[in-house]
């Protein structure tokens, strides 16, 4: 199916998600400067300073505790931090933005940075009593403002997109994990986000259904300039899909370039192990 064609008639799906977004500033989608965030008296990311420029595709990796998923929620500002600064498409995000409060109404730049981002977590996260298709149409109807009729014609578009229109009158029960995980994706891709962060999306599915979840999200970043952010596992997945791998241990950052530099020759001794280890267990 050619993803740019469709939504014809809807919303303009994969391809187009970014666009004006994209268009309207230069420089890098994210920046994290000098970041700390510490869980009680554990420091789960460490000084931690990198930037993401705008359509690159960065696959972070590491081992379990090392602060790759701190890395992704502290950026969706579901997680307060401690030191430093995140810039999210232009807004700065501090550790004071988390504290302000205009009466019941969080800082603004919590606000401007959420609608920058979308995140597809490891579960699936629908809501069990609606159907696929109001999961998706429902943010954009409720936080975008989107008329409930055109929110629904653009989530049909959507699931399309990533394979599983036949679904939409379908409750999330009723669907195997990779078409819950898919569905997500949609509702993920529904509210247009400049950056869409991916958290080990296939480590809830059973192995037979990763390949049909990884093959959505190849088509998404070989089909739009959306900026990826990929925490993972899979590093035949990671080598196809990213721009650049990451290798994270201990909340900071131990190698950093092209996948097939950090993958098949990696020049640091803990990244070696790591990979080592990794390919031995599978």
């Amino acid at each position: 199916m050619d993803l740019s064609q469709s939504t014809r008639g809807a919303e303009p799906a994969i391809a187009t998600i970014a666009g004006a977004a994209i268009a309207a500033t230069e420089g890098a989608a994210v920046q994290f400067e000098g970041v700390t965030k510490r869980f009680g008296s554990v420091t789960v990311l460490d000084d931690i300073s990198f930037e993401v420029p705008r359509s690159q595709r960065l696959a972070i990796i590491g081992p379990s505790g090392s602060g790759k998923t701190s890395i992704l929620r502290c950026l969706m500002t579901l997680e307060p931090f401690q030191a430093g600064a995140i810039v999210v498409d232009g807004t700065r995000v501090t550790p004071t933005s988390f504290d302000r409060r205009i009466g019941r109404r969080q800082d603004v730049a919590l606000v401007q940075a959420r609608r920058k981002v979308g995140m597809v977590f490891q579960q699936f996260n629908l809501f069990p009593h609606m159907r696929v298709v109001d999961n998706v149409a429902a943010a954009p109807h409720h936080v975008l403002g989107v008329p409930w009729p055109e929110a629904r014609a653009q989530a049909l578009g959507y699931l399309e997109s990533v394979g599983v229109a036949d679904k939409a009158q379908a409750f999330p029960h009723q669907l195997s994990g990779g078409q819950q995980q898919r569905a997500a994706i949609a509702r993920t891709l529904a509210m247009k986000p400049s950056i869409v962060l991916l958290d080990e999306i296939t480590s809830a599915l059973d192995p037979e259904l990763v390949g049909e979840v990884l093959r959505v999200v190849k088509r998404l970043a070989d089909e739009s300039r959306t900026t990826l952010l990929i925490v993972t596992h899979e590093m035949h997945f990671a080598e196809e899909v990213a721009d650049r791998v990451m290798f994270i241990d201990h909340g900071q950052i131990v190698e950093d370039g092209p996948p097939a530099s950090v993958l098949r020759n990696p020049q640091n001794d803990r990244t070696r192990q790591f990979l080592r280890a990794l390919s031995e267990y599978r």
